[in-house]
């Protein structure tokens, strides 16, 4: 029996109305009842009232502000099974209310049966099927055997079950900093290399895991960061109780320990995608369905739909929010995120429960998805023909039919864009901004407008020919790169900071990242073009097994290993695995993608008059870039 099933509670069906406010809250006890069984829990009145004597005290410096690590064990799927009563109200916009309850013997969320024999057994098995492999898939070469190995060695467990996998397990790395942690990002390729294979287990337990580490917490400097926030990531931590009593818990860092401080906008992004993916392979839809997942995707969405000063429809972020997670120039609206956010809403799109009580989210969500599509399509795409007609733009235009909607300068187009361009072919470029474009390709945001259908069909096919025509640029000996060109000399201290680490052709300033491999085969599979993808993975297998599964490559074209690169880097192995089996089974791979949405080009708020805006049909959007 499947052991999350098996302890489903039995909601009353009043709390299984989204329409009514909620009895549980996502920050609060997800107490799997095999968690107090194994580990030996003190109450939270202990916890919280350590006196100056406690284990607590005299390690202080152990863990960063313990009273958030306890408060983030109250989130975790292993808490004390006494805390104080308390329940707090939070309003959300489009309709949704939760009401965070903390019962003084809580419930968990799957059940207070006590744990049986059986549910050893299901333990056991599924450790076993990680580290045997048990799958209908066949593995072919000696180096996919050794990337399984290392992918299920990086796996980390929680209370005896698998809930992620670290991001590098280098066993001579001797100052790991936050890699040997669980990165939601990071596990994406892992996540589908399992699912691929026939083993979605720790898929279900790291979704659910992670969804009750959501951010209702203030962190940094006591300003809160949003509540829906997904981590960064997380660490499986032991707590000491008392008598030599441990507890694990969760850790997880919203940004307040990353480099720069940032917080990260891709997670929630990712983990909606992610789901989608789970439950298109397993077709276990009663996932999707639960209240938590349900609430917590909607908290998503609030945070990322919030009605704020930007005028644009693309998300406004910071630097470094992202897989770019350092000073790299891309603040403002950044194809990746772009790209991403358009995904999370077609896979929110096709999970959410539409009933009176979400109506208004997806309103939300439509009018959102329409906007972006438009906005992208019509003012992130270039071309020769639109580089000329930048070059020839008017500038400082006040009217509502102005040309140069952004007031461009002419002269921002840069001197190596005019040679590198191709007559036929064209791509999204990084950013936009008031009298700011970013001209660079970056592979991952035009990889995904591919992917998710951001871009238009024609749009998507002219950016795998653009690949293919500056394959030395992009590719060349090892894919791919995550940006074309790197920023250099002034421009580089500039943009960078003088970042050590981001120097030119090196880590996200230009260097070689092989997890971007998986992304670029979907992308082909997606547009019936396996031949390139093929043609990639024979690059990476003649390299990465030899070169120890490294982070990232540096050099113009690829041919270093990352100067700081770490080695055995869990996403490189697994986006190799991914891509090898997506190729193997295309049909599998088509439930990863999203096909054209002919009703987003019907409805739109996309024409200007002098008496404002007005509804109206894309019929004209449709005849000017759907060619």
């Amino acid at each position: 029996m499947n052991f999350i099933r098996k302890y489903t509670m039995k909601l009353p069906s009043r709390a299984l109305d989204p329409r009514n406010t909620l009895f549980w809250g996502s920050r609060h006890s997800f107490n799997p009842p095999w968690c107090e069984h194994e580990l030996f829990c003190k109450s939270k009145d202990f916890l919280l009232n350590s006196n100056k004597n406690s284990q607590f005290h005299a390690y202080p410096s152990r863990f960063l502000g313990f009273q958030r690590l306890i408060n983030n064990a109250q989130k975790s799927n292993c808490f004390p099974s006494s805390v104080l009563a308390q329940s707090r109200a939070v309003p959300m916009p489009y309709g949704l209310s939760v009401n965070a309850m903390v019962a003084s013997k809580p419930k968990s969320l799957v059940g207070e049966e006590i744990p049986t024999d059986e549910d050893e057994n299901n333990r056991k098995n599924i450790r076993e099927g990680l580290e045997e492999g048990k799958s209908g898939v066949s593995i072919d070469s000696d180096m996919e055997k050794e990337a399984w190995n290392l992918l299920r060695d990086a796996v980390v467990t929680y209370c005896g079950y698998p809930v992620g996998t670290v991001a590098a397990n280098d066993p001579g790395d001797t100052q790991p900093l936050n890699y040997d942690q669980v990165f939601i990002r990071d596990f994406v390729p892992s996540a589908l290399a399992f699912l691929l294979k026939g083993e979605g287990e720790i898929v279900k337990i790291f979704l659910l895991h992670t969804l009750h580490l959501q951010s209702w917490e203030k962190t940094v400097d006591c300003y809160s960061p949003g509540q829906g926030l997904m981590p960064a990531s997380f660490k499986v931590r032991t707590v000491p109780i008392d008598d030599n009593k441990f507890e694990e818990v969760l850790d997880p860092d919203f940004g307040e320990s990353a480099i720069g401080r940032v917080a990260p906008v891709d997670s929630g992004l990712w983990w909606i995608i992610l789901l989608r993916a789970y439950v298109k392979i397993t077709g276990d839809y009663s996932l999707q369905e639960r209240v938590d997942v349900q609430t917590g995707m909607k908290l998503i969405l609030n945070l990322c739909l919030a009605d704020g000063f930007d005028m644009f429809p693309s998300l406004l972020v910071t630097d470094g929010s992202c897989m770019i997670d350092r000073r790299m120039g891309i603040h403002g609206h950044p194809l990746e995120i772009q790209a991403l956010f358009y995904a999370a809403l077609r896979s929110s799109r096709e999970m959410l429960s539409v009933n009176e009580g979400s109506n208004n989210l997806v309103r939300a969500i439509n009018n959102r998805l329409n906007a972006l599509s438009f906005h992208i399509r019509e003012y992130y795409w270039v071309d020769m023909k639109k580089i000329n007609e930048i070059y020839r733009y008017k500038t400082e235009e006040y009217s509502m039919d102005a040309t140069n909607k952004f007031n461009i300068y002419p002269e921002q187009i840069p001197s190596w864009l005019v040679d590198w361009i191709p007559e036929e072919g064209g791509y999204l470029i990084g950013n936009l901004q008031p009298a700011h474009m970013d001209f660079r390709f970056f592979t991952l945001g035009n990889l995904w407008s591919i992917v998710s259908s951001l871009g238009t069909p024609k749009q998507n096919e002219v950016i795998l020919n653009l690949i293919e025509n500056k394959w030395d640029d992009i590719v060349g000996h090892m894919p791919l790169k995550i940006c074309y060109p790197a920023v250099e000399n002034e421009e580089w201290r500039i943009i960078t900071g003088s970042d050590p680490k981001n120097t030119p052709w090196s880590y996200h300033n230009g260097g070689s990242w092989p997890t971007l491999l998986w992304q670029f085969t979907l992308a082909c599979i997606k547009m019936g073009r396996s031949e390139p993808a093929q043609k990639a993975i024979a690059l990476a297998e003649k390299r990465l097994s030899r070169d120890h599964w490294p982070e990232y490559y540096d050099t113009q074209s690829g041919k270093f290993i990352g100067k700081q690169s770490r080695l055995y880097q869990t996403w490189t192995n697994a986006g190799f695995l991914t891509s090898k089996m997506m190729v193997k089974n295309p049909e599998m791979a088509s439930m990863l993608f999203w096909d054209e949405d002919l009703e987003l080009l019907e409805i739109c708020v996309c024409a200007h008059s002098k008496s404002g805006r007005i509804r109206c049909s894309r019929g004209a959007a449709k005849a000017q870039i759907l060619v």
